[in-house]
């Protein structure tokens, strides 16, 4: 198995409800693209159209509301063959390792993963969208995360 990637684990936990989030409300792939960073990060998704001002809010409320359910995350490892059936491995070179790590946010999202992450939601603090665009069926959300209400 790799060692651990070294993401900041607020913004890193944040980015998977993100994921989570958004294909549990419009039935999209998880991002193919992110960039994660202490101050902001961002996720690229293939997606039909950019985000209007009700469904940005609607989101974040979305991502605040499970970030405040104080979910447990919790990590627990699968050989390779075995994940390989349980979940998408495009993003983890699965011909390297013999056994893949599964990040759980409690029983809100599971997937293979070698970040770093908090031990619970409620220890990401809020999270709020900076910005999103679109071009070429590509939606940028740009967000931070952090204790701090703004």
């Amino acid at each position: 198995m790799e060692s651990l990637k070294e993401y900041n684990p607020q913004m890193h936990s944040a980015e998977h409800i993100l994921n989570q989030t958004m294909v549990r409300m419009f039935g999209c792939e998880r991002s193919f693209n992110n960039h994660i960073e202490k101050k902001k990060s961002k996720c690229d998704f293939n997606f039909p159209h950019p985000l209007s001002e009700t469904e940005t809010l609607e989101l974040e409320k979305r991502v605040n509301d499970m970030i405040r359910s104080d979910l447990r995350v919790t990590a627990t490892l699968h050989s390779a063959d075995e994940a390989i059936k349980l979940y998408n491995l495009k993003k983890i070179p699965v011909d390297q390792q013999e056994t893949i790590r599964i990040i759980h946010i409690g029983n809100y999202d599971s997937c293979p993963c070698i970040g770093s992450h908090v031990e619970n939601t409620s220890d990401i603090g809020n999270f709020k969208i900076i910005s999103t665009s679109w071009e070429n069926d590509i939606l940028r959300i740009r967000f931070k995360a952090g204790t701090t209400q703004d």
